[in-house]
Protein backbone atom coordinates (compact mmCIF):
# COMPACT_ATOMS: atom_id res chain seq x y z
CA UNK A 1 0.00 0.00 0.00
CA UNK A 2 1.31 3.48 -1.05
CA UNK A 3 -0.81 5.62 1.60
CA UNK A 4 1.91 6.43 4.71
CA UNK A 5 0.74 6.45 8.19
CA UNK A 6 1.68 9.70 10.04
CA UNK A 7 2.37 9.64 13.33
CA UNK A 8 -1.18 10.73 14.77
CA UNK A 9 -2.66 7.98 13.08
CA UNK A 10 -0.52 5.07 14.37
CA UNK A 11 -0.60 6.47 17.76
CA UNK A 12 -4.40 6.29 17.50
CA UNK A 13 -3.94 2.48 16.07
CA UNK A 14 -2.07 1.51 19.34
CA UNK A 15 -4.29 3.50 21.73
CA UNK A 16 -6.94 1.05 19.91
CA UNK A 17 -5.77 -1.90 20.28
CA UNK A 18 -4.81 -1.19 23.72
CA UNK A 19 -8.28 -0.22 24.56
CA UNK A 20 -9.29 -3.85 24.17
CA UNK A 21 -6.51 -4.73 26.66
CA UNK A 22 -3.04 -4.58 27.74
CA UNK A 23 -0.24 -6.23 25.72
CA UNK A 24 3.36 -6.25 25.19
CA UNK A 25 5.56 -4.99 22.38
CA UNK A 26 5.40 -8.23 20.19
CA UNK A 27 1.99 -8.51 20.14
CA UNK A 28 1.08 -4.64 19.74
CA UNK A 29 3.71 -5.12 16.52
CA UNK A 30 1.82 -8.04 15.43
CA UNK A 31 -1.97 -6.82 16.14
CA UNK A 32 -0.76 -3.70 13.83
CA UNK A 33 0.59 -5.70 10.95
CA UNK A 34 -2.79 -6.65 9.99
CA UNK A 35 -3.82 -3.53 8.54
CA UNK A 36 -0.37 -1.40 8.59
CA UNK A 37 3.38 -1.69 7.54
CA UNK A 38 4.80 -1.46 10.64
CA UNK A 39 8.37 -3.06 12.35
CA UNK A 40 9.20 -3.05 16.20
CA UNK A 41 11.46 -0.43 15.60
CA UNK A 42 8.61 1.75 14.49
CA UNK A 43 6.67 1.31 17.15
CA UNK A 44 8.67 1.42 20.66
CA UNK A 45 9.32 5.24 20.14
CA UNK A 46 5.82 5.68 19.89
CA UNK A 47 4.92 3.48 22.88
CA UNK A 48 7.25 5.94 24.44
CA UNK A 49 6.00 9.24 23.27
CA UNK A 50 2.58 7.72 24.17
CA UNK A 51 3.50 7.32 27.40
CA UNK A 52 5.30 10.51 28.15
CA UNK A 53 2.59 12.28 27.15
CA UNK A 54 0.39 10.18 29.89
CA UNK A 55 -2.07 8.53 26.79
CA UNK A 56 -0.61 4.86 28.21
CA UNK A 57 1.50 3.08 31.18
CA UNK A 58 3.85 0.80 31.49
CA UNK A 59 4.02 -2.39 33.98
CA UNK A 60 6.57 -5.53 33.89
CA UNK A 61 5.27 -9.23 34.36
CA UNK A 62 7.53 -11.91 34.90
CA UNK A 63 6.98 -14.98 31.94
CA UNK A 64 8.59 -17.56 31.79
CA UNK A 65 11.71 -16.16 33.55
CA UNK A 66 11.69 -13.28 32.03
CA UNK A 67 10.12 -9.43 32.38
CA UNK A 68 7.88 -8.66 29.48
CA UNK A 69 7.01 -4.96 29.23
CA UNK A 70 3.06 -4.58 28.80
CA UNK A 71 1.51 -1.54 28.23
CA UNK A 72 -2.10 0.11 29.24
CA UNK A 73 -4.14 3.06 27.63
CA UNK A 74 -4.91 5.35 30.59
CA UNK A 75 -8.51 7.32 30.84
CA UNK A 76 -6.34 10.34 29.15
CA UNK A 77 -5.26 7.69 26.30
CA UNK A 78 -8.85 6.73 26.20
CA UNK A 79 -10.06 10.46 25.95
CA UNK A 80 -7.31 11.49 23.55
CA UNK A 81 -8.62 8.07 21.41
CA UNK A 82 -12.20 9.59 21.06
CA UNK A 83 -10.81 12.60 19.97
CA UNK A 84 -9.03 11.17 17.11
CA UNK A 85 -11.30 9.04 16.08
CA UNK A 86 -13.92 12.27 15.95
CA UNK A 87 -11.13 13.79 13.68
CA UNK A 88 -10.43 10.48 11.31
CA UNK A 89 -14.11 10.54 10.45
CA UNK A 90 -14.15 13.93 9.60
CA UNK A 91 -10.87 13.46 7.90
CA UNK A 92 -12.31 10.40 6.12
CA UNK A 93 -15.64 11.78 4.48
CA UNK A 94 -13.24 15.12 3.02
CA UNK A 95 -10.99 12.38 1.16
CA UNK A 96 -13.56 10.27 -0.15
CA UNK A 97 -15.55 13.58 -1.44
CA UNK A 98 -12.34 14.60 -2.88
CA UNK A 99 -11.06 10.97 -4.62
CA UNK A 100 -15.48 11.06 -5.54
CA UNK A 101 -14.99 14.12 -6.83
CA UNK A 102 -17.50 15.88 -4.73
CA UNK A 103 -15.59 18.34 -3.62
CA UNK A 104 -16.57 21.76 -4.75
CA UNK A 105 -13.66 24.67 -4.47
CA UNK A 106 -14.09 27.43 -2.18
Amino acid sequence: MRIQTGAALLEGCVLAVLEKGDAYGYVLTQQLRGGLDLSESTLYPVLRRLQGDGLLEVYDQSYQGRNRRYYRITAAGKAFLDELRQEWRLYCRAVDDILAGEREDG
